[in-house]
């Protein structure tokens, strides 16, 4: 699909009075308070990070008892995630306490290199799918990542090394309709994360061996970042209302360990309403709505209650999962 025959704003055309309403429904002085940016809890969180990658990846290489190694494997991979949402902080300028900071372009590409994605494609992907939510199309996420297929076989592979060529393919369509110089910089960004990525593999392997290179490396970036990834998503937009903006997304209830795990992005819906707020002010954001959310008949869930949902009744994304669900595939 061109840029050209996307709306200016989905989102922003269909949510007027839905934004309104949810500047009133925030004390003023508390927005202004979980808007201000902490350049020092975001660097905190990132060498939280590099603590559990490196560490973790030292556990599981090291170890031979299957139950030491695979924990710290599953660490491992969640934190590769987590670096994709430490990017997502990038892309809304959420760490430093002015936008355009020059610190930005090399976070960009250090926060995009241990998932393997291109810093510039998930920038202009990502923030098109904020200014086209609620647009089945023109939203690239939605239009070109959501399964096609409603079948649970089909919706199990994005749990297995199968997501990584389903996401290439799909930012690769999504990537065709962007600006040559921008495709450029993409490949160019892609070709380097790979042979980066392969030089680790070698390394690890030349150091260690097959089975060391498979604990710390292979399983955490090809068995457990699409583990992390899919749950993730399940969270976002796929149990919806579609004919009420207010819940083009779903409200998960808090949780501190889904807060560590998650790096807060499960408060997904709460980062749609207020996308400036950091992602450490959202657990705090998502209390300050707790009213609104009531208000406009958000039923709380969670991230078993969804893969219940997604796979056991099989239902379909981007629907209202509050309805009797259709006959399973």
């Amino acid at each position: 699909m061109s840029s050209e025959s996307k709306p200016r704003s989905y989102w922003a055309d269909q949510t007027g009075d839905l934004r309104a309403r949810l500047a009133a429904s925030v004390p003023a002085e508390e927005l202004k308070r979980l808007h201000r940016r902490r350049p020092l809890m975001h660097f905190l969180v990132l060498g939280w990070q590099f603590l559990l990658l490196f560490g973790g990846g030292a556990i599981a290489w090291r170890a031979s008892e299957w139950w030491i190694w695979l924990p710290a494997a599953l660490v491992v991979g969640f934190t590769v995630f987590n670096f994709t949402v430490m990017l997502h902080e990038v892309v809304h300028e959420l760490v430093f306490g002015a936008g355009g900071h020059p610190g930005y372009r090399a976070l960009r590409h250090l926060y995009a290199f241990p998932s393997g994605i291109s810093a510039t494609q998930f920038t202009r992907w990502h923030l098109d799918h904020h200014a086209q939510l609620g647009d089945a199309e023109a939203d690239p996420k939605r239009h070109w990542l959501s399964p096609k297929r409603n079948a649970r076989w089909f919706k199990a592979l994005y749990l297995t090394p199968a997501l990584i060529p389903i996401y290439f393919r799909a930012a690769r369509n999504e990537t065709a309709s962007y600006p040559d110089e921008v495709r450029r910089a993409i490949a160019r960004e892609r070709r380097l994360t790979v042979a980066g990525h392969l030089a680790i593999l070698a390394a690890l392997i030349a150091a260690g061996g097959f089975f060391a290179a498979f604990k710390a490396y292979l399983v955490p970036v090809f068995l457990v970042f699409p583990v992390a990834f899919t749950v993730n998503r399940l969270g976002q937009h796929y149990d919806i209302e579609p004919g009420n903006p207010a819940l083009w997304g779903s409200v998960l209830r808090p949780s501190r360990f889904w807060d560590v795990a998650f790096l807060w992005s499960a408060y997904h819906l709460e980062h749609h309403y207020f996308p400036r707020v950091p992602f450490y002010n959202l657990r705090a954001l998502h209390f300050l709505l707790r009213p609104f959310f009531e208000e406009v008949g958000a039923r709380p869930t969670s991230y078993g209650r969804l893969l219940w949902q997604w796979f056991v009744q099989n239902r379909a994304p981007h629907t209202d999962w509050r309805k009797p669900a259709e006959s399973a595939v």
